[in-house]
């Protein structure tokens, strides 16, 4: 018979009493390991509703930890804190932080993230963002919040390709824009092949950082501002202390094979490209159509130009961080009664505000040349804060880089002496613009100018009116640029 021992099987049981706790507390020990990473189910939450009343609406966040083992997060928190327009609810308490939140392996944390927004509220910009910060074990990341502020038509990205930008598609058909409500764009909006985005007067639109309008290819652009109600494309941000910050948001993009695009009586300001014009077109008709508008205050450049056909006439260029206009890698070129102003005070800048430029380097080294078949600058004004605003970029011994300058004030140290390139063309005199500070860039010009009366007439017949809609044919002799000076009233 077997004889038991209690006594043996008392300390066995005391003995397992000591270590399953040890083994399970070493087991769940948290792991402060630096390379332990969250894993989320998004890295955006956009809240798309558009609210016609205040209203709030509730998104869910998923955190991961595909460790193997149990992790805590030191901190969760709204970045913009207790004045963000977004809470969140952590573990059932609705809160703008959280701490020291335990998550075991392979297991996942639910947290609910809810906006508040009041959509008549006028001081509210367009687009609501903030972030939720995570801290674990010394990391950071990040979770973007993005939400739609005042009532507006909102364009934002439905695809999401590999290799190109998250994009909204503007129509699946012919669209139009009215000034019923501002448009916001969200990403880049693309204007689909073969359909025509037209732009009714006083429509505006704002572009959040980075976002672009595109024309795809066959596609067409059509803005038809008037005098009294432009067409205005800016940033989305409304606060004071914006309204001058450059590089708000990408540029207007007229892709490769987008067609017939015409832009009439805008104002494109505050951002890093105003017109990036990337192709050729065809032989009938211009590419770019560009008539009574004002590009000013680009981080890069006012006009980008790639082997393209642009004419443009009655518009304005100033205050850009790199070329206020540049024609790059050949093409065809028109410019008529154009005034450029350059002031650009953000950094020093050492760039010419005209660049007519006819190749480029390939990423083997080899020069890429193409044919710059004309650049036509007739009663334009070409002035700036640099010594030398303009550059003729021509690549050694290559014939075809036909320009030429007719009745034209320039800003160069080249010389202005051969009439097969430069006509009548009047150098380094200031132009003596209305006032060049940033907040005003009013490049209207003032009496004294050297720009009066020095204009040919053959131009300004086929222009009759200035940007402002003032008669050139009144005075014996029309005045450069875009403007035509008018003695003010007693």
């Amino acid at each position: 018979m077997l004889k038991i021992n209690y006594t043996t099987i008392f300390k066995v049981i005391i003995i397992l009493c000591i270590i399953i706790p040890y083994l399970s507390c070493k087991r769940e020990m948290i792991d402060t390991s630096s390379s332990i990473k969250l894993n989320f189910s998004t890295d955006t939450i956009l809240f798309d509703t558009v609210f016609t009343t205040v209203g709030s609406t509730t998104n869910r966040l998923m955190v991961y930890n595909n460790s193997n083992h149990r992790i805590s997060i030191s901190n969760i928190y709204l970045a913009g804190g207790t004045s963000s327009n977004f809470s969140i609810n952590v573990n059932g308490i609705a809160c703008t932080s959280a701490n020291d939140i335990e998550i075991e392996s392979k297991d996942s944390l639910f947290i609910f993230v809810k906006v508040t927004v009041d959509p008549n509220h006028q001081n509210l910009p367009f687009i609501l963002s903030d972030s939720i910060v995570f801290e674990t074990n010394g990391n950071v990341q990040k979770i973007q919040l993005v939400a739609w502020g005042q009532n507006a038509h909102f364009l934002s990205p439905k695809y999401f390709p590999s290799n190109f930008p998250a994009y909204s598609i503007v129509s699946e058909g012919d669209a139009t824009w009215t000034d019923d409500l501002p448009y916001v764009i969200y990403g880049y909006a693309v204007v689909d092949s073969s359909y025509t985005l037209t732009i009714k007067e006083g429509t505006k639109i704002y572009l959040h950082g980075n976002a672009a309008l595109m024309v795809y290819r066959d596609g067409t652009l059509k803005v038809d501002g008037t005098i009294d109600k432009p067409v205005i494309f800016q940033g989305d941000r409304l606060e004071n202390q914006y309204s001058d910050i450059s590089g708000q948001w990408g540029e207007i993009w007229l892709s490769s094979g987008s067609i017939n695009n015409e832009i009439n009586y805008a104002i494109i300001k505050n951002g890093q490209i105003g017109i990036l014009v990337d192709t050729i077109g065809n032989s009938a008709n211009p590419t770019l159509t560009l008539s009574n508008t004002i590009i000013k205050n680009m981080s890069v450049d006012g006009l980008w130009a790639r082997g393209s056909i642009v004419l443009a006439y009655n518009s304005v260029f100033g205050n850009c961080g790199r070329h206020a206009i540049n024609l790059d890698i050949g093409g065809a070129y028109d410019f008529r009664h154009c005034t450029i102003g350059n002031y650009w005070s953000e950094v020093i800048r050492q760039t010419p505000s005209l660049v007519l430029n006819n190749y480029y380097f390939d990423i083997n080294g080899t020069p890429i040349i193409r044919e710059l078949y004309s650049a036509y600058f007739g009663n334009c004004i070409i002035y700036g804060n640099v010594a030398n605003e303009l550059l003729l970029d021509k690549f050694p011994n290559y014939q075809f880089f036909n320009y030429k300058f007719d009745n034209c004030l320039i800003k160069t140290g080249l010389p202005l002496n051969d009439p097969n390139y430069f006509s009548e063309c009047i150098a380094n005199s200031d132009p003596i613009f209305t006032d060049i500070t940033l907040n005003a860039n009013d490049l209207s010009i003032k009496e004294g100018s050297p720009a009066i009366d020095k204009g040919i007439t053959s131009i300004s017949t086929l222009i009759p009116f200035d940007i402002k809609g003032n008669s050139r044919t009144s005075d014996v002799k029309p005045d450069l640029g875009a403007y035509e000076y008018i003695i003010p009233t007693q």
